[in-house]
């Protein structure tokens, strides 16, 4: 009797006990839906976002063979640090060829002017030798025109007229040499200004394979466009790179962190930008991070898919669509840091 009695007790207490913690089990399971469906009333909610940051790629400008490698896997750089050296010794033996084919180029202006002003000389003095050949010519010609009219009257034998007209002939030779002369002289004036016209064209195209050069040259330094962190180092020294190589990717951290939630159709009719939302990542659980929407797509993601759904052919399923939203996050505060591009996050929006 005792022991039925015992068995009653503990049976009562048992059924005591299970009632309480299926008590307390509806009253945790009413509080999270209740705290669920506020949440939901009061927010749109998305699981489909992720962190979003501008990775760029580093580049070579030039063609080369890697010098020295200046950065290591997820170093943190500033504007302007050096990341790789190229070798650049066979830039600066073009850059001594091309100095020494402008200093070339230069020399022969120099000589083109010498020849220039010494066509000058030559021309003025056959313009002081025209004025003596005309002189000279008009004597002549004074003598013969005397000469004529005594050889009219019969004054001067005839061997003697012939030998002024034959002086005569020969100073109108002369001076039509000498102008010749000039003109030549002249051509040549003419001549030498067009090769220094051409010799300037030269030495600019010299200075400017030179400024090629020394840009080359400044390119084998390859440096960090803004501040940032390195990404996976994939060169080694001595390695040959090409132009437009990439050498390595930068994720910038002047631009900030931002977040694409890919939200359904269904659930933007209340969102516009500027709004406040709620952000958090599923590596940091307990934190929450604050943005503001920035914009709204243009269309839905599908859109500016390579192959976007054609509805006009088969059986038709109809799908919710899901459109991007952009959401800045607020880079003053430090927690930010701790996001990483890539990361899966859940954003809340009020309604």
């Amino acid at each position: 009797m005792r022991i039925s009695s015992k068995h009653a007790r503990t049976d009562r207490m048992i059924t005591r006990v299970t009632a309480w913690v299926a008590f307390a089990v509806v009253l945790v399971l009413g509080g999270w839906g209740a705290a669920t469906l506020w949440h939901l009333w009061h927010f749109e909610e998305t699981n489909d976002a992720q962190i979003e940051e501008y990775i760029n790629p580093v580049t070579s400008r030039i063609t080369g063979y890697v010098r020295e490698v200046r950065y290591e896997d997820d170093q943190v750089v500033k504007k302007g640090d050096t990341l790789v050296v190229i070798d650049d010794d066979e830039y600066r033996v073009r850059k001594a060829e091309a100095e020494a084919a402008l200093a070339a180029a230069r020399a022969q202006l120099s000589v083109l002017g010498s020849n220039e002003v010494t066509s000058e000389r030559g021309a003025r003095t056959d313009g002081s030798r025209i004025a003596a050949a005309e002189a000279r010519l008009w004597k002549q010609q004074q003598e013969f025109d005397r000469y004529q009219k005594l050889y009219e009257s019969e004054s001067v034998t005839k061997q003697q007229f012939e030998n002024i007209k034959m002086a005569l002939d020969v100073a109108k030779a002369e001076l039509e040499a000498v102008r010749n002369g000039h003109q030549a002289a002249e051509a040549k004036t003419n001549d030498v200004i067009a090769e220094k016209e051409v010799a300037r064209a030269e030495i600019k195209r010299r200075e400017a394979v030179l400024s090629e050069i020394n840009l080359k040259i400044s390119y084998a330094v390859i440096t960090a466009p803004y501040d940032g962190k390195m990404g996976k180092k994939t060169i080694q020294k001595g390695q040959l790179i090409q132009a437009g190589q990439t050498i390595a990717f930068l994720v910038d951290g002047e631009e900030g962190k931002w977040v694409i939630a890919n939200y359904k159709e269904t659930q933007i009719r209340h969102m516009h930008p500027g709004q406040v939302v709620d952000v958090s990542a599923d590596a940091f659980p307990d934190e929450h991070f604050k943005g503001k929407i920035v914009s709204l797509s243009a269309a839905t993601g599908s859109r500016f898919s390579l192959l976007p759904p054609d509805n006009a052919t088969g059986n038709f399923v109809k799908i919710i669509q899901r459109v991007p939203v952009r959401i800045k996050l607020d880079d003053t505060d430090p927690k930010t840091q701790v996001l990483r591009a890539g990361m899966n996050a859940v954003v809340s929006v009020p309604k």
